[in-house]
């Protein structure tokens, strides 16, 4: 095969919290739009969501519509971070929807196109009563058939040194549309750099506050490495990091982040804030890209980018952030 040179970003427009999939020889990407993004979304429910893209190569990307027929508009206006899942012959769109940054539920779609459109089946993954802000979901199957989802929430306590914030849970999917609503802690914020805001009044106090998003999970020498997205998104302290476990539902420990994200961070200058990956195979099957998104320098918009995903012996890291030429 011939080799293809590629420069970041691989899509000139918006296109936030990149998951792509692969699916009989096709690239599929689906992402947070501008609209998703701004909490603009504000049609009738005839209005799709989420912008997917089309790729044979993961480089050259085409506009393909978009996915998920809205639902029930009092759900709110804001739609982020969409991931898919295959089994049995059906697409399953996991995805999060509120109003604002305080109120998000965890839904889930499906059709028998990859491009949908996508039905939402009608009920919440996680009660919105008892979790009132659940974002990021990531669907994962393990080599036993078993399919996961890994996903972020908020937790308020502070002991033995973890922050308030944001964090990442998983819990068994029963069936592709319901769980088993037994959350398990995956990974919780414990170093400045994973700081969003300080003094931020959340849940009737003021916290200092923390976030762990954008879960990737991915099978490596039996070994779970549960990649994830640390700080604030919007400044340079945002990058990827991970977790390694022995067992999917854990205990998973990244230790060694003490000075900040190990598989992607900031180049000031030339990258801001790269984050939210998914993981996808080359063309020719021999590599595995870490995709994502990262501001440009005016921070106009988050642009997707891709860059190998390299084992090494300290742990999973990145041939990135770059914005020079690259082979693939």
């Amino acid at each position: 095969m011939t080799a293809l040179t590629y420069t970041n970003p691989v899509y000139p427009e918006y296109f936030a919290d990149p998951f792509v999939w692969q699916h009989q020889g096709v690239y599929y990407a689906i992402g947070t739009g501008p609209a998703e993004a701004a909490g603009q979304v504000n049609g009738g429910e005839q209005q799709r969501v989420f912008p997917l893209l089309q790729s044979d190569n993961l480089i050259n990307w085409q506009p393909a519509g978009n996915a998920l027929q809205r639902p029930d508009s009092a759900l709110g206006d804001n739609f982020w971070a969409p991931e898919v899942a295959y089994y049995e012959g059906i697409f399953y769109l996991y995805y999060s929807v509120g109003q604002g940054d305080k109120n998000h539920q965890l839904r889930v779609a499906s059709s028998s196109d990859p491009l949908g459109p996508y039905q939402d089946v009608g009920e919440p993954l996680v009660d919105p009563k008892t979790c009132s802000f659940a974002i990021d979901p990531s669907p994962f199957q393990d080599d036993d058939g078993q399919w996961y989802l890994f996903y972020a929430q908020d937790f308020l306590d502070t002991e033995e040194g973890v922050r308030a914030g944001t964090a990442l849970v998983v819990d068994r999917l029963l069936t592709m549309t319901t769980l088993a609503r037994e959350p398990k802690v995956v990974l919780r914020a414990r170093h400045d750099w994973q700081r969003f805001l300080s003094d931020r009044s959340m849940y009737g106090g003021v916290y200092d506050w923390h976030t762990l998003e954008g879960p990737c999970v991915r099978k490596h020498d039996n070994r779970y490495y549960c990649f994830y997205s640390g700080g604030r998104w919007e400044t340079e302290s945002y990058g990827v990091d991970y977790g390694v476990a022995d067992r999917v539902l854990g205990p998973y420990s990244d230790d060694g982040n003490e000075a900040g994200p190990r598989v992607l961070r900031s180049v000031l200058g030339n990258v801001l804030g790269p984050g939210h990956n998914s993981i996808a195979t080359s063309p020719n099957g021999q590599a595995d890209y870490v995709v994502y998104h990262a501001w440009d320098n005016q921070m106009q918009a988050r642009r997707m980018c891709i860059d190998l995903l390299i084992w090494t012996v300290e742990g999973p890291r990145c041939q990135g952030p770059t914005w020079t030429p690259q082979i693939i």
